[in-house]
């Protein structure tokens, strides 16, 4: 009978294989950027290797992107030492940051998940240390609906990347609390994912990254684009971002 003790401390790990496409990080700025707003590490100290702990298994990783559902909620994709990726939630993965972290438990595997769920299990737990399941979601929706009865109803909105259609409305910046500095952003009016089944979002912003500054666009510009939607608000008038827009073509009238 083999024990855990006799075990190559590389099995302990659990790998959570990531669901065919996952989204990278367009440049250096966007890896930064997530990596604040996972709190895995300070604008001041940024890391390109993380430590994952699992039992008696201590390594290194690096982030290779992440995966993200409608919800505005991410799963980090992390790469092993042996090229093997798996997914984890980044309030767990911050967690493995600690010296103190695994102190307390048992030798012996410990799984991503088992950890995620016992977050989940906490009543007092800040949104952003829920597990990345869009199941679980839907009780807080409903209660959001029921007691905002004048609200605007939550779109459903398409887990995968998309194409969409919009007119660049305004360039503007926005507040960042991580680095206490403002980020460059733009504001896009008359959004709407071409991709069937096709949604009209209305208004929505993104990240003025390197990438779009290259398109050199200019207010009134109608530009089509690849990204992905997620319910994170501007303001209160503007609830949805686009992710990661790619392949950015203005569109020239006849």
């Amino acid at each position: 009978m083999v024990t855990v003790a006799e075990t190559p401390a590389e099995e302990l790990i659990h790998y959570i294989v990531p669901k065919g496409e996952f989204i990278t990080f367009v440049d250096d700025e966007d890896y930064i950027s997530k990596g604040l707003e996972w709190k895995l590490f300070t604008a001041r100290s940024v890391k390109r290797e993380l430590v994952y702990k699992s039992g008696s298994y201590q390594g290194k990783v690096k982030l290779a992107g992440y995966e993200q559902y409608g919800n505005g909620l991410d799963t980090v994709v992390v790469e092993f030492e042996n090229g093997k990726l798996s997914c984890i939630h980044p309030s767990y993965l911050k967690e493995m940051q600690s010296s103190n972290f695994g102190k307390e438990l048992l030798s012996g595997p410990v799984t991503d998940m088992t950890a995620i769920s016992s977050e989940n299990e906490k009543g007092t737990e800040a949104p952003i240390s829920q597990p990345s399941d869009p199941l679980s979601e839907e009780p807080k929706k409903a209660k959001t609906k029921s007691k905002k009865a004048t609200a605007k109803p939550k779109l459903d909105l398409p887990a995968e990347k998309v194409h969409f259609n919009a007119t660049v409305k305004e360039f503007t910046a926005k507040m960042n609390h991580f680095t206490g500095e403002e980020d460059e952003v733009i504001l896009l009016s008359n959004v709407k994912v071409t991709t069937e089944p096709e949604l009209s979002i209305g208004d929505a912003w993104c990240g003025y990254s390197k990438t779009l500054k290259k398109a050199e666009l200019s207010i009134g510009d109608e530009i089509e684009f690849d990204g992905k939607v997620v319910d994170k608000k501007y303001d209160k008038e503007i609830r949805y971002k686009v992710n990661n827009p790619s392949k950015l073509v203005k569109r020239v009238e006849a």
